[in-house]
């Protein structure tokens, strides 16, 4: 049996996200009340900058177990990373062991972060990977689109990797609603259906997140 990451190290996660997060900037978060307080959930996040996926960990009023690049997993932030209950992924293959797991988190009634994007881009939802509709599709699990804005906005002075310190950075957490058409269909038609549904409701969300935050 494949061993499913722990809510109570997504949990350490999240106190040391808050911790880092509302220490280094300040951050705005609009929405949270929409996150299903119980069972399982798909959060989709936009990604232009390496700070969204530890934001939304800091910022989300549940637990999350994110779905990260095997990359970052290397040297002390492997242990570190696992330890806070983050999923290793091989984005250039079927990665099973990946997929079994992050089922894993949904079955158990946990969050599932996913930057649907696949990689780092310009965090506007314009290329969706299947993946994201797989397991919302499987799982059944409602998706929480979730939109990061300003944290690629322009690069600090001390650590250009990082915004401004102190910067403003909104998060805004959208109403959930269901990939799949509620047939239970996983065939490649059904999952090419859902992720343009998904799609069609991130770009909405995205756009109505800009507009409220000015962004």
């Amino acid at each position: 049996m494949t061993d499913v990451p722990s809510t109570r190290g997504a949990e350490v996660g999240r106190r040391i996200g808050v911790g880092l997060m509302y220490g280094l900037f300040k951050p705005r978060v609009l929405g949270s009340w929409r996150v299903p307080a119980s069972g399982p959930v798909i959060f989709a996040v936009n990604h232009s900058h390496n700070i969204d996926g530890p934001m939304v960990m800091g910022v989300a009023p549940r637990p999350t177990h994110f779905l990260i690049k095997k990359e970052a997993f290397v040297g002390p932030l492997d242990p570190f990373l696992t330890g806070i209950g983050q999923l290793k992924v091989d984005r250039h293959s079927t990665d099973r062991t990946a997929i079994a797991r992050a089922l894993g988190v949904l079955e158990q009634g946990g969050v599932l972060g996913i930057f649907p994007e696949g990689t780092r881009g310009e965090g506007d939802f314009a290329s969706i990977r299947a993946g994201l509709a797989y397991f919302a599709v499987r799982s059944g699990a409602p998706i929480v689109p979730v939109a990061v804005l300003g944290s690629s906005d322009r690069p600090g002075r001390l650590t250009k990797a990082l915004p401004p310190l102190r910067s403003r950075v909104d998060v805004v957490f959208g109403d959930p609603f269901d990939a799949g058409d509620r047939s239970g269909r996983r065939t490649r038609k059904a999952l090419d259906e859902a992720t343009a549904r998904i799609q069609k409701q991130l770009t909405a969300h995205l756009e109505n997140a800009r507009r409220l935050t000015g962004r």
